[in-house]
């Protein structure tokens, strides 16, 4: 019964925890432009992807030239 206590408590101690960082973050504006976020993430997605061939193609005519 003693361990039910302590997981009960420890359960709370965490929620008032989570709570807590929560309404910090609320405070501070962390959750303001989040949309921003997820473009920026998606842009620099799309660069890579858009790069990447162009290496692909330099390499490729690269050893093209070794080749002849």
């Amino acid at each position: 019964m003693e361990l039910t206590w302590i997981a009960i408590c420890a359960s709370i101690c965490m929620g008032l925890g989570a709570v807590l960082v929560f309404i910090y973050a609320v405070k501070r504006n962390y959750f303001r432009n989040l949309e921003d976020a997820k473009y920026q993430v998606f842009w620099s997605d799309v660069e890579e992807l858009v790069d990447s061939p162009r290496q692909e193609n330099k390499d490729d005519k690269e050893s093209a030239k070794a080749r002849c």
